[in-house]
């Protein structure tokens, strides 16, 4: 028989019941895997190398957390208490992308927290929060419960996907990308093509110049980023 799975890390005691009392607490564990992220990127998150941030070995933080899928999803929750759940408005779909815009925010500031959001999507204690939030702004809203929790998981992925193209694209890909569609537009073997560019011509792009912070995002990009998120709510909510 195949051995029973270990609940998730929240429902598990603070620290493994054997050892020397506890030395540290995993929101220092988190906290150090956290900063390492933000500056170096999620691969550099190891169990040794969040050890050696805290000034002890990697053994010792077996006792808090048992797997580095645990510390990853520690890392994800603790993103989530950096929203500010404001009461609900009336207008759920303003509420919600209230939060959506907090999510795309929290998300340029840990870059490696979308990937985790697409690839291995969680909820702890502060992610509760916000969907109980999410459910609080929906509350006179007919749709059903399954729906609502459909249109949560959806306003997250699409979020994570918006980042993960934000931060990847620069100037400079951005033009060699619409130089190439010009060309495929104006060679006459894609007329559906031609005619969106007909219709809505992609400008080239006249510089290039680095990128020195993710913040803060451009307005043009938010009214973007609110248009796709509110066509993707209407449709799944009504």
């Amino acid at each position: 028989m195949a051995a029973e799975e270990q609940p998730v890390i929240w429902m598990r005691p603070e620290q493994a019941g054997v050892g020397r009392p506890a030395e540290r607490s995993r929101a220092e564990i988190t906290a150090a895997a956290v900063e390492l992220a933000d500056r170096e990127g999620l691969d550099a998150v190891s169990m040794r190398r969040v050890a050696a941030a805290l000034g002890t070995g990697a053994a010792s933080l077996y006792r808090y957390v048992a797997t580095r899928d645990d510390l990853l999803d520690l890392m994800t929750d603790s993103a989530a208490a950096e929203y500010e759940l404001r009461p609900p408005s009336g207008v759920w779909l303003s509420d919600l992308l209230d939060v959506a815009a907090q999510a795309r925010a929290i998300m340029r500031r840990h870059p490696w927290l979308p990937a985790l959001v697409v690839t291995r999507p969680s909820l702890g204690p502060h992610g509760v929060d916000v969907l109980e939030h999410v459910l609080e702004a929906l509350a006179l809203h007919s749709a059903s419960p399954a729906r609502k929790v459909e249109a949560f998981a959806l306003m997250n992925a699409v979020t994570a996907q918006f980042v993960q193209h934000e931060l990847a694209t620069t100037d400079a890909a951005a033009a060699r990308h619409a130089a190439y569609l010009h060309h495929v537009a104006t060679a006459g073997r894609h007329p559906r093509i031609a005619a969106l560019f007909a219709a809505s011509p992609v400008e080239p792009v006249e510089s290039v110049e680095p990128v020195e912070s993710v913040e803060p995002v451009e307005s043009a990009e938010d009214d973007r980023f609110a248009a796709l998120l509110s066509r993707v709510l209407t449709g799944v909510l009504g």
